[in-house]
């Protein structure tokens, strides 16, 4: 395996981990006005996020790093065609942020509500977005020769990536609800739960609707053929299980069903995309990949160096930080936001 390969599974790896951390961070986000009916409620749905919330978002960052040093080119034309999509999930994210430690600075209900409904918009909108630009970069964009991004913003908004978008946001909903039915006590326990029986099945069929689709409008087909391997048919049986499991009540199960689901339909994306980063659909031949958009030998090894030492370094402390605040929350203990 030569470093090109290496960093593209690296790459790969750091947005399963976005994905799958930010993506029942979304979801808690997407839920909080309607689960929580009163202020000691929502301000418990904040909290089963509020001690790890930014440092999912940790994982968006160093993957988007990952990308500049590793393939300067992918984030170039990516970053460059995207800009105006990236512009606004980066409003919604800094409006989401500011949302959580601003909901509480003032006692008073109206000021409480209107941040809460930032909070869902912050949560809703990158959720969205990302499902429709993942979408685009497997389905392809408008890239010339010297490749440059040739479309504009309406381009990226075709009926295929904007079912990529919503089954995103109903995917990370299902998957934070689940994550409340582990977080929660009570009325809320009882809310959370009922709110992933009532998700699983529309996320279902849009998941199962967005495969199809992407047989007939990627060259997923030609990529990976009718039987596409175990990983894509993994998933599959995975978001399938989470109804039963929801129903024999084992909500910890059904989060890691949801949590495969996100982690192989990521790795089966990048498998359709292997050795491409993005596909053009204007020449295939225009296409960038991990040869044309890499860096030099030299900068890529170094790169290995690094990450071997601080990688297991970061795991180690987040998964430390969520074994230390692994314990429920109610809605008479001390609140935080």
């Amino acid at each position: 395996m030569d470093l090109n390969t290496l960093w593209f599974i690296l790459i790969a790896v750091l947005f399963i981990g976005f994905f799958f951390l930010e993506g029942f961070d979304y979801g808690v986000g997407i839920l909080l006005p309607f689960l929580g009916k009163e202020d000691n409620e929502r301000r418990a749905i904040i909290n089963s996020i509020g001690t790890n919330w930014d440092g999912n978002e940790v994982w968006m960052i160093t993957a988007g790093g990952a990308m500049f040093a590793a393939f300067p080119n992918w984030y170039a034309t990516l970053f460059s065609g995207f800009y105006l999509a990236l512009v606004v999930m980066l409003l919604a994210l800094i409006a989401r942020g500011v949302a959580f430690e601003y909901r509480s600075k003032k006692d008073d209900t109206a000021w409480r509500n209107r941040w809460d409904w930032i909070i869902f918009i912050g949560s809703i909108v990158p959720a969205l977005l990302w499902g429709v630009a993942i979408s685009n970069i497997i389905r392809g964009v408008p890239i010339d020769q010297n490749m440059n991004f040739t479309g504009n913003f309406f381009t990226l908004l075709n009926p295929y990536s904007l079912v990529g978008g919503v089954a995103a946001v109903l995917l990370f909903t299902l998957h934070g609800s689940i994550f409340l039915s582990l977080k929660l006590t009570d009325n809320l326990l009882e809310r959370a739960q009922k709110t992933a029986m009532k998700l699983w099945l529309p996320t279902t069929a849009l998941l199962f609707i967005y495969v199809i689709y992407g047989y007939y409008d990627t060259d997923m087909f030609s990529k990976l053929g009718i039987n596409p391997g175990i990983v894509p048919i993994l998933a599959g049986l995975a978001i399938l299980s989470v109804g039963y499991l929801l129903k024999i009540k084992k909500e910890g199960w059904a989060f890691v069903m949801t949590g495969i689901t996100i982690a192989f339909s990521t790795i089966t994306i990048f498998m359709g995309l292997f050795p491409r980063v993005m596909v053009s659909s204007t020449n295939p031949d225009w296409s960038l990949t991990i040869y044309n958009a890499s860096s030099s030998p030299y900068t890529l090894t170094v790169m290995s160096f690094v990450a071997l030492i601080f990688v297991p370094i970061v795991l180690v402390y987040q998964a430390w930080s969520y074994w230390i605040f692994r314990k429920r929350i109610s809605t008479k203990q001390k609140m935080e936001y």
